[in-house]
């Protein structure tokens, strides 16, 4: 399929925990993004430290870390035009006191620590992170019947 760039999402454990799941997905959905994978998982720490990796030298590392290992989070794969630089658009700013109302964590959240969803900054770390947390036979290939009323 043409709009076929991918991104990876993931609501981090405040996200979920505070029960906003159903929220985000429905905010990508309602853009036109199709999702092809999503899980439910505990992650472990050294899986947790691998998805973080270039960060690793920084002072907020171990805390990230630790935040991230706190609860489940969702892993998701979504799919569409521009769905990398689109998507973090709608994620809004890293620190929620400089996000947009609009965005996701402009509406839903306060403070850096507790910024509820992840997504990537390029096509290069959605496509690492996507074969971190997904098998290749885990991402659905489907033409949504929508698809037709959302790209031209």
């Amino acid at each position: 399929m043409a709009n076929s760039e991918r991104t990876f999402i993931t609501i981090k454990p405040d996200g979920v925990q505070r029960g906003l799941v159903g929220d985000i997905i429905k905010r990508f959905e309602q853009k036109g993004f199709r999702l092809v994978a999503m899980k439910l998982v505990q992650a472990s720490e050294e899986h947790l430290k691998q998805h973080s990796i270039d960060l690793k030298d920084r002072p907020f590392f171990p805390g990230l870390v630790k935040d991230m290992n706190s609860g489940p989070i969702v892993a998701m794969v979504w799919e569409g035009l521009n769905v990398v630089k689109t998507g973090r658009v709608m994620l809004g700013e890293t620190n929620p006191a400089d996000s947009k109302p609009g965005t996701i964590r402009g509406d839903f959240c306060i403070q850096v620590g507790r910024s509820i969803i992840h997504g990537n900054d390029s096509v290069k770390s959605a496509e690492k992170e996507i074969s971190l947390w997904f098998q290749p036979e885990e991402l659905v290939e489907y033409k949504s019947c929508c698809y037709d009323w959302i790209y031209e």
